[in-house]
């Protein structure tokens, strides 16, 4: 790479690259109807992404990338057929609709197959103020990466060596445009600074991490911020040891718990659901959580991280309850599964935007006293979660806390329980939302879970 300020996201004609993708969208829909397809639809994200990875006080990688692909589906009638393009010479575009026109041909029909309806596309598409380019340069992102790196490295002489640091940046182009007459378009911009620290003492190696994440460069925690984080996490887990089989409250620190809803969202998914591959069938109107729980979606936060107006059938999105005082209200569906069902599509074609848990008013100090004496979890290794029968069995590592004071770091233990229970046995939620997540969630206190040990 030649030219640094090239680089920068804030180069990029953003309204331009829309307007390209806009006219292949349109390109590509005349297509399908002229080879005789009853619908179309067709979406691209195109990513430009700028990044740069320091390790020992030197530069190990700097890269620019730019990705993007044309997804293409087209319907003869219940039939259909799929086929993608990173071309967008004339050409290229012709060969992948033929492809996809002369799959869906040869496809048995499919009666729940088809657009999302014409009357759900969404009409009101406004600025949801995501996309902040930067106009950082290489050596700038260079500076900062060794910033970060510096600051964790100095903060204790227990700190050995970094496993790098970091900075990112990325800004995407979506289009999505279908054969109702419905075309939307989005910007958006993320960033993200990270750093990786081992630590050694006779006891043993800890290798821990720290990152930030927003839209807006300067939403990010500052270098010394985020190397001073990671480094105090690698001194706290120094000397960790493992203990006896109990069965004891169990704190999830926020990153841990938004997987544990994570599992929950992923049971009430319609494709879980029409499978029968989820411990969760037949769940709207049954009680999943304790009473003060509610979970609820925002996709159109201002600035969020997953933030859309649209989802990727060109539904319009809404804000609903999912969870209402601990009782299951509504699925996490797309059309296609919910006609499966025979329910209404909730908008959520390609995923989730902006869950929130509800919370109890407690730090997570005011947490730790309420728990009394356990574990407090604040890393899980491992798949052992059993998506049909709720079962729960994961490697953790935290910190074991008695008469509600931390008293030493804990690795080499096993947390068990069935989601079910899990999410029952939920005691309180604590305030310290994460917000560098689709889903956000303070740190969850759960009754009752197994602790296996030495």
């Amino acid at each position: 790479m030649t030219d640094q300020t090239a680089a920068s996201l804030d180069a990029i004609d953003m309204a331009e690259k829309i307007t390209v993708l806009q006219q292949v969208c349109d390109k590509i829909l005349t297509l399908a109807k002229e080879k005789g397809a009853s619908a179309a639809e067709v979406g691209v994200s195109q990513d430009n992404g700028l990044s740069v990875q320091v390790r020992g006080g030197s530069v190990e990688t700097v890269e620019f990338n730019q990705d993007s692909s044309f997804g293409i589906s087209v319907f003869y009638g219940q039939r259909k057929g799929m086929a993608t393009t990173t071309d967008t010479r004339d050409k290229a575009i012709e060969e992948a609709v033929e492809k996809a026109c002369n799959i869906a041909k040869f496809t048995s029909p499919d009666p729940y197959s088809g657009l999302a309806d014409a009357e759900l596309m969404a009409s009101d598409i406004t600025d949801l103020d995501l996309d902040h380019p930067s106009d950082l340069s290489v050596q700038d992102m260079i500076g900062l990466s060794l910033r970060c790196e510096s600051a964790g490295l100095s903060f204790d002489k227990r700190i050995s060596q970094s496993d790098g640091a970091g900075i990112s940046g990325h800004r995407n182009a979506r289009v999505y445009a279908n054969s109702h007459g419905f075309m939307g378009e989005s910007s958006s911009t993320r960033y993200s600074m990270s750093n990786v620290l081992i630590g050694n003492t006779v006891q043993g190696m800890q290798r821990e991490y720290w990152y930030t994440l927003g839209r807006k460069i300067e939403q990010l925690e500052t270098p010394e911020q985020v190397g001073k984080k990671a480094a105090q996490r690698v001194i706290e887990h120094l000397g960790a040891r493992s203990i006896k089989t109990v069965k004891v409250p169990v704190l999830m620190v926020p990153e841990i718990a938004r997987g544990l809803f994570g599992h929950f969202l992923s049971a009430i998914r319609g494709s879980a659901l029409y499978r029968n591959a989820t411990f969760l069938p037949d769940s709207i109107g049954q009680r999943i959580f304790p009473e003060f729980i509610r979970i609820d979606e925002r996709p159109r936060l201002v600035g969020g991280l997953a933030s859309s107006c649209f989802d990727n059938e060109g539904v319009a999105t809404f804000d609903r309850d999912i969870i209402d005082q601990g009782v299951l209200q509504s699925y996490v569906l797309g059309s296609y599964s919910a006609r499966k069902l025979g329910l209404k599509t909730t908008a959520n074609a390609g995923g989730l935007h902006n869950v929130f848990i509800s919370h109890n008013d407690l730090n997570f100090k005011q947490l730790l006293a309420e728990m009394g004496s356990g574990l407090v979890v604040t890393e899980v290794m491992g798949q052992g979660v059993n998506m049909v029968t709720g079962d729960y069995s994961r490697g953790a590592a935290g910190f074991w806390v008695e008469q509600g004071e931390i008293k030493f770091p804990v690795h080499e233990v096993t947390i068990a329980g069935n989601l079910k229970d899990m999410f029952n046995n939920i005691r309180c939620v604590g305030n310290d939302l994460d917000h560098r997540s689709s889903v956000l969630s303070g740190s969850v206190l759960i009754d009752g879970m197994t602790v296996a040990g030495s």
